[in-house]
């Protein structure tokens, strides 16, 4: 009977799914082997949906573009795949029988999101390449339906808040030590550096974006996980992790994102009244106005480069404007990203034609070594001039508008929180601390068209939505049943 039950419940099953396979595999029917995967992906998107959809966390920074591999469409595998199943099915799902609170429809992050989808389809309909562009949006809402309008329901428990982290820090650690294995290899030098984290990242500035994104996520959680020791011990040797990946990731925009974070979250922390704030920032300028040229003879005499494997001297290359390739292709494209605004100034070129459009926009005297009329080394290298030139100054203003609206939400509701509360408090400082790692970074890359970025981004802004139902009263702390 034991036998009997075994052999056709475990044995026989998984020898014919292994025959199958191998005759599949030897007569080259690849794409044939997708087909139970996918029948796998349809019993979790119907049946175990929170499981599904907190996954997401674990395989997005393991995720890998099958256009590196292939001439395909970019895709990244397995998690937009998931995404997609997700946005169908649980869109469905709400049409048939609607359950998401409504209360949480009418946040102001949502609103604001509203109001720049809108925008994005109409500039889409304007687009000088309206099938890129209807692409590009497509394959934002397959993140941000998912993520944001979603996600609410499913961050109603705390500890699926939790669980999100924890798998998303877990595995980008993965990949950080994966990175530093592989780095090892070859003496830690700063080229090989570029393209160690490949295939999970494209490049090492990107890698080192999310790197600090995920950073403040591990002190979080260890803040969090006060009476687990062997949980703590884990995410000390994760934070050390991280720091290590980020040093030796090269990436000084990500550097200089955790000074920007920390110091912003040190102003919330101690509370320092806006008004110093402000009047710091204008004195700064002011006084930089007036101490132009002199800025100028600096800047002009800073000749280190950013291929130094120094950090300090790294970091001092992030102000060289004269020799610096890296920083002059990004002027470079910057100067691209305005010109392309003056000549579209209410619609832009349509969101994802940059890369398509910007080589007629580069001036002879601003081509480096490094230039390309491809596209083949990044977009516009700033989020919020990416907008401008693809969306417009509507589009960018929106864009600017939600970034704000994040900030006044989360740092409103650290200062609200009951004190007792802990454990959300300390949640909302590192949702601040990570937000502004990234939007810090924006200024100088753009990397919310990928999943890497926005699944995070867009997941944590859900947290805010749902926590702050919650704080009004809106909501219980425990999602619906």
């Amino acid at each position: 009977m034991f036998i009997h039950k075994y052999l056709f419940t475990y044995i026989l099953p998984i020898s014919i799914i292994l025959f199958g396979y191998t005759f599949l595999i030897w007569y080259d029917l690849f794409w044939l082997t997708l087909f139970p995967i996918a029948l796998i992906l349809l019993y979790f998107t119907i049946f175990q949906t929170e499981k599904l959809f907190l996954s997401i966390a674990f395989f997005t920074p393991l995720s890998i573009n099958i256009e590196e591999f292939t001439e395909s469409f970019g895709l990244f595998i397995p998690s937009e795949p998931l995404l997609f199943a997700l946005m169908v099915f649980l869109s469905a799902m709400q049409l048939n029988k609607s359950f998401i609170d409504k209360k949480l429809l009418y946040h102001p992050i949502m609103i604001v999101i509203y109001a720049y989808l809108i925008w994005m389809f109409i500039t889409c309909l304007m687009s000088s390449s309206v099938i890129v562009s209807f692409k590009y949006l497509l394959a934002r809402l397959w993140i941000i339906i998912p993520m944001l309008f979603f996600g609410p329901y499913f961050f109603r428990e705390l500890v699926n808040r939790k669980i999100f982290l924890w798998l998303f820090t877990i595995s980008t650690s993965v990949v950080v030590i994966y990175t530093l294995i592989h780095h090892y290899q070859y003496q830690f030098g700063e080229k090989p550096g570029h393209w160690v984290m490949f295939p999970f990242f494209k490049d090492h500035t990107i890698y080192g974006a999310i790197v600090a994104l995920v950073l403040p996520f591990s002190f979080g959680l260890f803040f969090l996980e006060k009476r687990n020791l062997l949980l703590r011990g884990l995410l000390l040797f994760i934070i050390g992790v991280l720091l290590l990946g980020l040093i030796f990731s090269y990436t000084r925009a990500a550097w200089l994102s955790i000074f920007v974070a920390v110091g912003l979250c040190s102003f919330v922390y101690f509370r320092v009244r806006v008004y110093i704030l402000t009047i710091g920032l204008v004195l700064a300028v002011v006084m930089a106005i007036f101490n132009w040229n002199t800025i100028q003879i600096e800047l002009d005499r800073n000749k280190k480069e950013h291929t130094t494997e120094n950090i300090d001297e790294r970091l001092q290359s992030a102000t060289n404007v004269s020799t610096d390739a890296s920083n002059l292709e990004r002027i470079n494209r910057w100067n691209c990203a305005i010109s392309m605004f003056k000549e579209r100034p209410i619609v832009g070129f349509g969101p994802g034609t940059y890369m398509f459009e910007y080589a007629r926009f580069q001036e002879p005297k601003n081509l480096t070594i490094i230039s390309t009329n491809f596209g083949t080394l990044g977009n516009a290298h700033s989020e919020y001039l990416g907008v401008l030139s693809e969306m417009g100054l509507p589009g960018a203003l929106l864009f600017l508008l939600l970034v704000i609206v994040i900030f006044v939400v989360n740092i409103h509701m650290y200062y609200n929180w009951p004190v007792q509360d802990n454990s959300n408090r300390i949640m909302l400082m590192t949702f601040l601390f990570s937000f502004s790692t990234y939007f810090s970074h924006a200024f100088l890359n753009n990397y919310l068209d990928t999943d890497k970025a926005a699944v995070p981004i867009w997941g944590m802004a859900a947290m805010l939505v749902v926590m702050s139902g919650e704080l009004k009263g809106l909501l219980s702390s425990s999602k619906p049943q």
